[in-house]
């Protein structure tokens, strides 16, 4: 019982404080009880209820002014930090129970926005109905601020950035020729034999001009690769290696279907294939807003 009564003191107390606040700023206990809606005696009754607790007198009153004694001057500065953090803490409260809602630009690499993240977007849309999604995919590194998203994945080691980055998890990758390929050239049975095969090259895998697997004990095993073929595409590697032209390194995602089907076979099974970090970037804010907070928590739960 007592917890209880002295839990209803503290609420009783900020309301006080917050009718001491606004007799302060109004000039007079008549005029905050205009604006609070109370009677001028009840507005007495709070500062009244204060100075009884602290034991000391906040406001110096006669039948035609009042001023602020010298602790009184100092309580209402701090009432006025408490007041404000009650009410930032209550909207950020409301903020967190609102409704996501408006437009969402998000950017993604190529394959894993067109691959993994389009077809699972359309849940995030049905479960926000008053959310739209502008997603824009290419392997270039945006500038998120400058050009205006509201969050952006990348595949790769981070630069350092003032940007927040949620941890996904990391971006499986797969090495894997044609068959038409492998019966002209051989199948490599180790990352040591990529030196004598062709291999397409991704311009934006680094470091260029290797390939990295593990093998069952852990130890890395760093492959030296030659690409007379080079390009940007994920999609255009994927031809090439249909053509049997070569071996391709790319993600498991493009590759799966043409794996299944056997237009593809997969290479080096006793080695762990390399994988690239994956983050969810946004800019810094205290409180981000609904829209971006529930699309952040829907990639960590798909993709984290």
């Amino acid at each position: 019982m007592p917890l209880t009564r002295n839990r209803w003191f503290v609420m009783d107390r900020l309301s006080s404080m917050a009718v001491f606040v606004k007799a302060v700023e109004v000039g007079s206990f008549a005029a905050a009880a205009d604006v609070l809606d109370l009677s001028a005696p009840m507005v007495g009754k709070h500062v009244k209820m204060l100075e009884d607790h602290l034991g000391v007198r906040l406001i110096n009153r006669t039948t035609r002014r009042q001023s602020l004694t010298e602790t009184g001057q100092c309580f209402y500065e701090r009432c006025k930090t408490v007041l404000m953090e009650v009410e930032a803490a209550e909207a950020c409260v409301a903020e967190s129970r609102a409704m996501p809602r408006g437009r969402l630009r998000v950017n993604a690499p190529v394959t894993f926005g067109a691959h993994c993240l389009a077809p699972i977007l359309p849940e995030y849309l049905r479960a926000y109905p008053e959310v739209s999604v502008d997603l824009s995919l290419n392997d270039r590194v945006v500038d998120l601020v400058e050009e205006g998203y509201d969050a952006v994945v990348r595949v790769g080691a981070l630069s350092d950035s003032s940007l927040i980055a949620r941890p996904l998890a990391p971006y499986r990758l797969v090495a894997c020729a044609a068959p038409s390929y492998l019966a002209e050239r051989g199948t490599p049975s180790s990352p040591m034999d990529l030196g004598d095969h062709e291999c397409l090259g991704f311009v934006h895998w680094a470091p260029r001009g290797s390939w990295e697997f593990k093998d069952a004990n852990g130890a890395a095993r760093t492959a030296a690769i030659a690409s007379r073929l080079t390009t940007n595409s994920g999609q255009a590697l994927r031809a090439a290696a249909l053509a049997g032209f070569g071996i391709i390194l790319q993600p498991f995602a493009l590759l799966a279907g043409d794996l299944e089907a056997g237009r593809l076979v997969q290479l080096l099974c006793d080695y762990e294939p390399p994988s690239r970090s994956m983050h969810i970037l946004f800019a810094p804010d205290e409180r981000p807003g609904p829209k971006l907070r529930s699309f952040v928590d829907f990639m960590v739960q798909h993709f984290g």
